[in-house]
Parts: structure tokens; C-alpha cells; sequence
């Protein structure tokens, strides 16, 4: 039974899987996000020193750089999105002009107010992490225009016509055909697609900030890795979720009210991360100090640096845990257990929720845990879920580092059968 599961997920359920990643449409959501993301990094530094302000209240205040960075997001993704789909589907030539649409068509549906003498007023929370569900609906449809009238030139192949002008001339009608879908729903049906999007994905978003979706939302991609498969295929449905939360509560703490989305990705850093996917440092370090096998006494010395700041593949590839039903099946249990404790806590306020960007994953914990928190009480919850951890691995691993040293003394006495032999 166990090799027929196996075999299922290697041979045909994982292959599919790659295939939906490679997808052009879902990989180029995927590069905007993660080529944006230095722009969340140095959010992340602002609230690190801001919290040297408290400390010393006559510090600079350098809000200002979180919402010119983290704070605009959505407006860069927005530029990606296009930019990238066009370059995976071998237009490169229109690639920029895609991206320059792109981010003028969610300029337009960000729905700004006029003034009589011309000045355009923007909400500025729209332009960040709030604004991400427009930014991906905005970018993926200039994206397919662009594409869809890329295929059809006005000029032969060999015209004489320079390459720049043929371009101009390609991109005039699907730009003007992009912009004047912009027009007619801004202005000729004053119509605020800003919140058309927020409303058609808050069922997704009520869904991952409820308990069950948090906790698939860290289980799926977890159990996805033990089969080899990067958990970041969810990144298109679940970033945008976990960003969204976090700016509203921001919002709402700047409101005078209380934080309440639990699902963000400074959740995940704080308590759940801690080693990598799967929470394993406590597993990183039990090979370090109890592996009786030559081979986990390796692998523990190997990864128990990259553990520390959070870097797992060494460990999911190299003991391994992908594919090794010793070490699947607790990686399960926690991806399930710890995003459990983790919503528990913070339900309970027990533990703050975030309210800051935060994501500097590399951090060592627990000083991750307060970071991502700005509350100390973190750090007792992110030892008490390494010693939680800890119990889950630990009967596993000890089946596990048994078996390779029944194994290991197999092969000495073999070993020795033929040098007598020899």
C-alpha cells in the first residue's frame, strides 16, 4: 500500500504538479512576487529599527520608506505581472510597453478622485499589499491582450519598416483597446473595481484567515515538499491572502482597533518556520547530538548551520525527508500540529498578532519569533513548539537512524566477508 502511495505521488500526482508551476500564466505571477520582494525586505528593516524608537523616541521617523517600499506592492507587481508573461511567451520586445500598461490600467482601477483643476487623489494603502488581487487581475489581463495581439502584426516579416516603428504600431490598438476598458468602468460607469476585486476575493481571503484555511495553507505546501514539489505553487493563491491580512492590520491598529488576521506571512516567520517548512531545527539538531548512524552523524553536522537561519533543502534532500516515510509522515503531523498552536495562541492572545512587515526569514529564533511579533511572549511560544517538535521527530528518527545503523553494520560484515574472501 505504502509503495503504491509512492509511486502515485512521484510518477503521476507530482509531474502534474510541476506542469501547473511551469505554466507561463502561474509562473509569471510567481517571478512578479518573488522579484518584488526586496521591496517587503526593506519594509522589514523599518520595523526593525522602529523599534529602536521606543527606545529612543528622538530617532527620525522612517514610516515614510515603509510606505514608499512595502507600501507600494501592488503597483510593482502590477508592472511584472505583463512584463514577465510576456517574456515567457517569447515576446520580449513587448515586454516593457506591457508592463508600463499594466501599471497604468491599475492606476486607472485604483479609482482616483478628480479634482476640477486636474489633481488626481489616491487612497495610499491601496497601492500596496491591499491592492495585490488588482494588481494580479490587472497584470493578467493586459498580460493577455498584449500577448493575444503580439501574434498579429500589422507588417510582414520583411518589411522594411525599422523594428522599433513596427513595434509602436503593434502595441497602438491593444494599448488603447486596454485603456478604454479602464475608462469605460472608471469613469463612463463609475464603477470602483478596487472594490469589485476585494469583494470577489474575500471568500478566499475569509477562508484562509479561518482556522482550517490557515492551517491547509501551511500544511499543503509542506506535504507538497516531502514529495519534492517547491511549496511555492500556492504562492499565487495564498501570498496575496497572507499580504492583505497584514495590511489591514495595520490598518486597524492604526485605527485604534485590534489586529485579527492571524494568516500572514509574519505568522508563518514567528512561529512556524522555524528551521524551514516542515518546523524542523529540532530535527536538525537531534541528528546533531543523538544520531548513532554514520549517516545521520553527517548529515547532522552538514545542516545544522543552515537550519539555524532557516535553510532546510540541505536537510529535506539530504537525510533525506523527501520521499523517506520515516521522516514524512511527523513532518506531516507538525505541518498540521504547529500552524494549530500557532492560531491557538494568537486567537488567545496569548501571542500578538503582526501587525508590521516582517521578513527576514533568514533571522535566527527565537529573536525571529519577537521580531516578527514585537512581543516577547513569541519567544516562549517558539520553544515551547521546538520542544513540541522535538517530541513529534523524535520516535521516527530513532526508527529511522535504527534502521540505517542495522544497515551500516550489514554492510561492515559484508565488507569484512570479502576482504576474508579476498
Amino acid at each position: 500500500m505504502n509503495n503504491k502511495v509512492m509511486d502515485f505521488m512521484t510518477n503521476k500526482f507530482a509531474p502534474k504538479v510541476n506542469k501547473v508551476v511551469k505554466n507561463p500564466w502561474v509562473s509569471a505571477i510567481q517571478d512578479a512576487i518573488m522579484s518584488a520582494l526586496p521591496l517587503v525586505f526593506v519594509g522589514s528593516l523599518v520595523t526593525i529599527v522602529s523599534l529602536l524608537k521606543n527606545l529612543f523616541p528622538g530617532m527620525p521617523d522612517f514610516s515614510m520608506i515603509s510606505n514608499f517600499s512595502f507600501g507600494m506592492f501592488g503597483l510593482v507587481v502590477a508592472f511584472l505581472i505583463p512584463y514577465y508573461l510576456m517574456e515567457k511567451k517569447g515576446n520580449s520586445s513587448q515586454k516593457l510597453i506591457s508592463g508600463a500598461t499594466g501599471l497604468v490600467l491599475f492606476l486607472m482601477l485604483l479609482f482616483p478622485t478628480i479634482s476640477a483643476e486636474g489633481d488626481a487623489v489616491f487612497i495610499l494603502s491601496r497601492f500596496g499589499a491591499t491592492g495585490m488581487f488588482l494588481s494580479i487581475t490587472t497584470g493578467l489581463f493586459v498580460g493577455c491582450v498584449m500577448n493575444f495581439a503580439a501574434k498579429r502584426s500589422f507588417f510582414s516579416e520583411d518589411t522594411p519598416i525599422p523594428d522599433f516603428v513596427v513595434g509602436w504600431f503593434n502595441s497602438l490598438l491593444p494599448i488603447t483597446f486596454i485603456l478604454i476598458v479602464g475608462w469605460l468602468i472608471t469613469v463612463q460607469f463609475n464603477i470602483d473595481f478596487f472594490e469589485v476585486i476585494v469583494a470577489v476575493f474575500s471568500p478566499l481571503a475569509s477562508i484562509v484567515q479561518s482556522y482550517p484555511g490557515f492551517v491547509l495553507s501551511v500544511f499543503i505546501p509542506a506535504f507538497l515538499y516531502t514529495f519534492g514539489i517547491s511549496g511555492w505553487v500556492m504562492m499565487p493563491a495564498i501570498y496575496p491572502v497572507y499580504m492583505a491580512g497584514l495590511a489591514e492590520n495595520s490598518q486597524a491598529v492604526a485605527n485604534g482597533a485590534s489586529a485579527s488576521n492571524i494568516a500572514t506571512q509574519e505568522t508563518v516567520y514567528a512561529l512556524i518556520s522555524i528551521g524551514g517548512v516542515g518546523t524542523t531545527l529540532s530535527l536538525s539538531i537531534m541528528m546533531l547530538i543523538l544520531s548513532k548512524s554514520l549517516q545521520l552523524k553527517a548529515i547532522g553536522k552538514a545542516v545544522i548551520v543552515p537550519s539555524i537561519f532557516n535553510i532546510n533543502e540541505p536537510l529535506f534532500f539530504g537525510a533525506p525527508i523527501a520521499f523517506n516515510p520515516y521522516l514524512m509522515i511527523p513532518t506531516w503531523i507538525n505541518a498540521f500540529l504547529v500552524p494549530s498552536i500557532a492560531y491557538f495562541v494568537m486567537s488567545m492572545n496569548l501571542v500578538s498578532i503582526p501587525t508590521q512587515s516582517f521578513l527576514l526569514w533568514y533571522m535566527p529564533y527565537p529573536v525571529t519569533s519577537y521580531l516578527a511579533t514585537q512581543d516577547f511572549r513569541a519567544i516562549i511560544a517558539c520553544l515551547a513548539i521546538i520542544v513540541i517538535t522535538w517530541l513529534v521527530y523524535l520516535p521516527f528518527f530513532k526508527a529511522y537512524d535504527n534502521s540505517l545503523l542495522k544497515q551500516e553494520k550489514l554492510d561492515a560484515v559484508e565488507a569484512d566477508k570479502e576482504m576474508v574472501t579476498n
